[in-house]
Parts: C-alpha cells; structure tokens; sequence
C-alpha cells in the first residue's frame, strides 16, 4: 500500500517502512506523529484519489531525527564596483519513518449505503412527480381572455 502525503508544500509518495527528510516539523525524536492531508491512496490496481484529500486516510510516522542539508553559497555581485556579498544558508529538515498507512473501512460502506439512498430517493421522488402531474390535470384548466392592442393618439 502506498500513499501520496503534503508536508512542507511539498508532495511525497510514502509506503509503509520508507525513511523520508521533509522540511522541518517542531516534534521531539521518537514521538508518533500524523499526516491528514493524504491526496491520493493504493494498493495495486485500487487507488482513491483525494478532492483534494482521501477522506478518512492517516498516515503515522515516527521522528527519526534533525538536521541542517547541504550549505548553498549565495553570491551578490556588482560588476565594475569591486563589491561582492557571499552569503550561506543550509535548510533544516526532519528524518522520519512511516509506520502505518490507515483508510477507514467506514468510508467504503458509507459510499455504498449513500449511493443506496439516493437511488431510494429518486424512486419515491419519481412516484411523487407523477402522482402530482394527475393531480394537475385533473383540475380545470382556466382560459385567459386575450388582451387586443390599443393606440394611444
């Protein structure tokens, strides 16, 4: 089974026992932590996709540790002044490892029981129309007196 999780503004196709650095997350190491914006879930040829996230999918990971990424050198430069700015940066990031990829069976029986119920609906809904469309011929019809054109002079 494997999922596809947003963190950081980035998206991340996770499967159970994978190790991962995303953009930092304030947790403690060890602690258990949950992705709710799970966009899209499978398991071979069954896959849901999210509008824009999979109702009901958790996916529980555990902090494995900190650290700084490799260092970029920002270099500002100023032709024919004899000025130069370097400057570093090194973006921090969180290690973690996925435990476990959860969907709720409960969204599958709902589907099926709400596809049910509006199938119900249309049904008697229908019957509903038709007895009311009796009912309205049944009943005399009206006749409007035809309005005739005047000329103002």
């Amino acid at each position: 089974m494997y999922a596809v999780i947003k963190t950081g503004g980035k998206q991340y196709r996770v499967k159970e026992g994978d190790f991962f650095k995303v953009e930092k997350i304030e947790s403690d190491i060890g602690k258990k932590i949950t992705f709710d914006d799970v966009l899209m879930v499978g398991e071979g040829s069954d896959v849901k996709v999210g509008t824009p996230t999979v109702k009901g999918a958790i996916v529980e990971a555990v902090v494995e540790g900190h650290g700084k990424g490799k260092k970029v050198m920002i270099i500002k430069f100023r032709r024919r002044k004899h000025s130069m700015k370097r400057q570093g940066h090194r973006q921090l990031f969180t290690t973690i490892k996925i435990e476990n990829i959860k969907t709720s069976a409960t969204t599958k029986k709902a589907t099926t029981t709400a596809k049910k119920e509006v199938t119900k609906k249309a049904a008697t809904t229908a019957v509903k129309k038709d007895a009311t469309k009796k009912t309205a011929t049944a009943t005399t019809k009206k006749t409007v007196a035809k309005k005739t054109k005047t000329t103002k002079e």
